[in-house]
């Protein structure tokens, strides 16, 4: 490996959550901020949250029940 052109490595980074887990990892960056983890994401958790402000969801299921009508 070069000297001198590595980035700093931190074995006891902390990253948190949006929903306020905290995880120790190793990363280059000692605090990380994420939005979603597994302690929160729908696939691991098997609740489905949707984050939808312009309706774009609720237009979409409305498409798919008409089309399984048809």
């Amino acid at each position: 490996m070069k000297a001198d052109i590595h980035p700093e490595y931190f074995a006891n980074a902390i990253a948190t959550c949006a929903c306020g887990a905290t995880y120790v990892v190793g990363s280059t960056k000692e605090n990380i901020e994420v939005e979603i983890c597994s302690a929160c994401h729908p696939f691991y958790t098997g609740q489905e949250k949707v984050l939808d402000s312009t309706g774009r969801v609720d237009r979409f299921k409305k498409r798919a029940a008409s089309a399984k009508k048809a």
